[in-house]
């Protein structure tokens, strides 16, 4: 961590001619998505500090990336007066480091991290908007979640929307006006590294025990109730009973959120003799390419990557028809759409897919082209540095452009509006 009252003159003043983003977001969990984002924007000439609770993956990213890192406690549930704590404190950092333009994301960090560059006056706020967690809530909790939303978008310039369909909903929900609303090329915040994320052999069968000509179903992410694993483990029964070659692979662990599993469910998964759960991984790429197919059964997303890594391993996918997720498949193409909390319809369209091989063996082609073509890493991350770069005045002085300058960015690559 950074020490705020440490400074070298010569270095302040080298520092002072780069423009300057702070990135923050409320879970170091989050962190897992950022290291190609602010290695990007460093490389690109920005100044990047990173802040979200304290974490080992806050600390790995930071100095994987070669970027500042700062440490606020942040709890992702409503806590009044935790909150206004961290309030204060990002409102001091953001007064003493001054930032050209800060990008924040997740609900707890984009409210405290944009009111408080609102009061700070911070030229270029730029809310990043990676999913709506009030669609799966009720009530009280619902309507605070809203107003939330509404508070960061309304002290944002701009809200960057992760997908269309996120847009939409953050539209029709009254979030924000479709003046803030932009999506950058065909969404996403990170796309996917190809290479990484390709076509080829895996030893993970072998090293997870299971039979080379079982049937391997996989999930991967958080396992949670919003991510629809209660749906998805009814399902897999219905999938037993006509596949009995098949298994389950579960690559994510639990987490603590406000929608963790309960202990019954746990318990399931993890006395299944055909379900496989890994706990957390770093790297997911060997066990993409151990799946016949990948299936991502949540209620809310905002842009699935992981959709997108199964898509460019070659993976067909069913996912639901959920924000967010319905713009990671192009139906009977890449994958299948089915209804949020059907296992019925889960088990239909897995049971199919095992039986066809042929169509399984397009949808992977289709799949792969599809994310060569519109979500290749770079193309993803480079494309968000020349937005934030055109939020910046040519003379170096930060200040958001006008609305109809923002529609094409400066070097020509297209913004949803």
């Amino acid at each position: 961590m950074l020490d705020l009252d440490a400074s070298n003159s010569g270095e302040e003043r080298c520092i002072q001619r780069q423009p300057h983003i702070l990135v923050g977001v409320t879970s170091a969990q989050t962190c897992l998505v950022l290291p190609g984002r602010v290695r990007t924007l460093r490389e690109a000439g920005f100044r990047v500090s990173l802040l979200s609770a304290p974490g080992e993956l806050l600390e790995q990213t930071a100095r994987r990336a070669q970027v500042d890192a700062y440490a606020f406690p942040m709890e992702r549930g409503i806590s009044p007066l935790a909150d206004i704590v961290v309030f204060v404190r990002i409102w001091r950092l953001l007064r003493h480091l001054k930032p050209d333009i800060v990008e924040f994301s997740t609900p707890k960090a984009g409210l405290l991290g944009i009111l408080a560059a609102w009061f700070c006056k911070i030229p270029a706020r730029v809310y990043l908007l990676r999913g709506l967690k009030f669609e799966t809530s009720r009530g009280l909790k619902r309507s605070l979640l809203v107003w939330a939303e509404r508070i960061a978008a309304r002290s944002a310039h701009v809200v960057v929307c992760n997908s269309r369909s996120l847009r939409e909903r953050a539209l029709v929900t009254g979030v924000a006006p479709a003046s803030k609303l932009v999506v950058l090329g065909e969404g996403s915040s990170s796309g996917v590294d190809l290479a990484r994320f390709a076509p080829g052999p895996s030893s993970m069968r072998q090293q997870l025990g299971i039979p080379e000509e079982a049937m391997i179903i996989g999930f991967v992410g958080r396992l949670t109730a919003d991510k629809g694993l209660p749906e998805l483990l009814e399902a897999f029964a219905g999938i037993l009973g006509h596949e009995p070659r098949a298994y389950l692979l579960l690559v994510g662990w639990f987490d603590a959120a406000e929608d963790a599993l309960d202990i019954r469910m746990r318990t399931r998964i993890e006395g299944h003799p055909r379900i496989i759960c890994t706990g957390f991984v770093a790297d997911t790429a060997p066990y993409y390419r151990a799946m016949d197919l990948m299936v991502l059964p949540s209620w809310r997303e905002g842009f699935p990557n992981v959709v997108l890594e199964a898509g460019a391993t070659g993976i067909p996918v069913i996912a639901t028809r959920c924000t967010g997720s319905r713009d990671a498949v192009i139906p009977g193409v890449t994958g299948l759409l089915v209804s949020p909390g059907d296992p019925d319809a889960i088990c239909e369209a897995a049971v199919g897919l095992l039986r066809d091989p042929d169509l399984c063996q397009r949808m992977s082609a289709a799949a792969r082209i599809w994310v060569v073509e519109n979500f290749e890493d770079r193309r993803v991350l480079e494309m968000a540095v020349a937005f934030y770069l055109s939020l910046i005045r040519p003379s170096g002085e930060a200040g958001v452009e006008t609305e109809e300058s923002r529609t094409e960015t400066a070097t020509g690559l297209p913004v949803s509006l």
